[in-house]
Formats: C-alpha cells, sequence, structure tokens
C-alpha cells in the first residue's frame, strides 16, 4: 500500500473560492489515469490550513468517492491540538480512507515526549494505517529518528513521509526502524537518494503535474531499472521540482496547473499570486518540459 508515487493534490476552488466538486474528480481521474499510486488530499500542498473544519471534510469525502477503491486514500488529518487530530482522523476513517497522514505538531513545538504521546494517543485511539508526516520547516520541531523508532513498535504507525532535508537522518529511520516502518520522501527533490537507501517512494508536489513520470522513477528504481529511473529523474522530475519552489508550496505548483488548463482555481489568502519574475521563470520551465506550449 505505501509504495510508489502518492500525490499531495492540490485542492481546486470555484470563482467563488468554494471547494470545486467537479474539479476533484476531474483531478482524480488526471492522476489514476497516469499512473499514479495513491492520492493524498487536504496536505499543506492542499491548503489545508486554510480549509474549515467542513471543507477539510468535505474533500476527504469528495475524493475517496472520486477514487472509488482504485488506488488507496491517504487523508491529512493532523493538527497541533491533538483532540482536533483526532476528530480529523475518525471522520477520515468513517469516511473510508485507507490512512491518515498526520503532521508533527507545529507552532507549540512539543518535546520528543510530547510527540511520541501525540501520535500515541492517536495511533490507540483510531484503527487506521498512520503516516507520521515529519516536516521541521514549517513545524519548528524535528522529530528525531530514535522517538519514530518507539513509535514504529505501535502497529498502525506504518510509514513516515520524511522532509527534513537530512539523508543522514532518513538513513538513521531505516537503520533503526527497519522493515517495521516505511520510508517515503516528502521532498521531491531528494526522491532518488531516498530509493537508494531503502525509501519505498514519495508524497509528491511535482506529481500534481507530471504524475507518470514520478511514478516512473519509482517504478523503474523497484524493477531494478536504476539507469532509467536516474535518467527521468535527473531529466525532469529534478527540475521541475527545483520550480515547484521559486515561491512557497503550493504557489507554484497551483500555478502550473492553472496554467495547463487543469482544475485549480485562485489560491486562498495569505497565499498570494506569484511575482511576475517567478511566473516568467516557471512558464519558461513549463515550455520546456512540454506541459505547456510556447
Amino acid at each position: 500500500m505505501y509504495k510508489g508515487s502518492f500525490v499531495a493534490m492540490i485542492t481546486p476552488f470555484t470563482k467563488n473560492s468554494e471547494v470545486d466538486e467537479k474539479g476533484i474528480k476531474e483531478l482524480v481521474e488526471f492522476q489514476i489515469k497516469n499512473g499514479t499510486n495513491g492520492i493524498v488530499p487536504c496536505g499543506t500542498t492542499g491548503e489545508s490550513p486554510t480549509l474549515s473544519h467542513e471543507e477539510h471534510k468535505k474533500v476527504v469525502e469528495l475524493t475517496i468517492k472520486a477514487v472509488a477503491g482504485r488506488v488507496p486514500v491517504i487523508a491529512g488529518t493532523g493538527s497541533n491540538c491533538t483532540r482536533e487530530a483526532l476528530g480529523l482522523t475518525s471522520h477520515a476513517k468513517e469516511a473510508g480512507a485507507d490512512g491518515a497522514l498526520i503532521i508533527t505538531p507545529y507552532y507549540n513545538k512539543p518535546t520528543q515526549k510530547g510527540l511520541y504521546l501525540h501520535f500515541k494517543k492517536i495511533a490507540e485511539e483510531i484503527d487506521i494505517p498512520i503516516v507520521v508526516y515529519n516536516v521541521p520547516s514549517r513545524t519548528g520541531v524535528n522529530m528525531l529518528p530514535e522517538t519514530l523508532a518507539e513509535l514504529a513498535e505501535l502497529k498502525n504507525i506504518v510509514a513516515v513521509k520524511e522532509a527534513s532535508g537530512n539523508l543522514d537522518q532518513m538513513t538513521h529511520i531505516v537503520e533503526l526502524c527497519g522493515d517495521k516502518i516505511t520510508l517515503l520522501s516528502g521532498d521531491d527533490k531528494l526522491l532518488l537518494p531516498v530509493l537508494s537507501i531503502g525509501g519505498k517512494g514519495v508524497i509528491s508536489v511535482v506529481a500534481n503535474i507530471i504524475p507518470r513520470d514520478v511514478s516512473d522513477v519509482v517504478r523503474e528504481f523497484e524493477e531494478g531499472n536504476y539507469q532509467k529511473s536516474k535518467e527521468i529523474f535527473l531529466s525532469k522530475v529534478y527540475p521541475l521540482s527545483n520550480a515547484m519552489f521559486y515561491e512557497t508550496n503550493p504557489i507554484p505548483v497551483k500555478t502550473s496547473a492553472r496554467l495547463m488548463g487543469l482544475p485549480s482555481g485562485d489560491l486562498r489568502l495569505p497565499l498570494a499570486p506569484m511575482s511576475e519574475n517567478n511566473l516568467v521563470k516557471l512558464k519558461a520551465n513549463l515550455i520546456k518540459f512540454g506541459l505547456l506550449e510556447g
């Protein structure tokens, strides 16, 4: 279940800034048609911080309905309040999600003990596979490999989305946890290196616009075609991944989707439209890689 390319799907909005139900269906079809192995709604890329709880639940439900069991749906259900994360995770289970992506609590900067107790409580109360999401640049706290190794002893802590950017830390996770937990890259630019140390896939931003290529990097690697995997990664996935971070994610990827004619809509404040200089660079990349006509 936790192998391959999982897209951290954008949340499309209508012209009135409402959740675009038809757009979600179209995006799901685009992803599945192009080889994506799983869908992750309501992550950071899905602008979860600006979704109301009602909208959050609606996006999860719409995604599950659109996927219709064809690939796993791992719903973003994290919060910096354990009670709130429990509520969102419980809803995801009831709605039929295959798993939950739960970010380490942000802003309140818990200790390692607090991180452990947070995830332990959710894992013990909600019987659903949990993917721990570690992204210190956004949360202000880094889950250490030793803490993750403790969590890996709990039966439904099954994977980690590692976005620390620290390959040494990720290698230590593999060393400590072995097969007890699946390592997924949380950074598209590190996908190939993460696969090389034992990672099994990625929860990807750039897969919103090049799902087939990201999926192929992982598939070719898993099949032992390392040179082919490397070629796809270096020739397209890596440079486009860099372009997706000209500004704060998901500004560039959502802008790219709109330019490509995919359901997108505007960004919600406080995320602002791209600057003109960065937009010019982004368009040049999309043209270069055949995603936009020149």
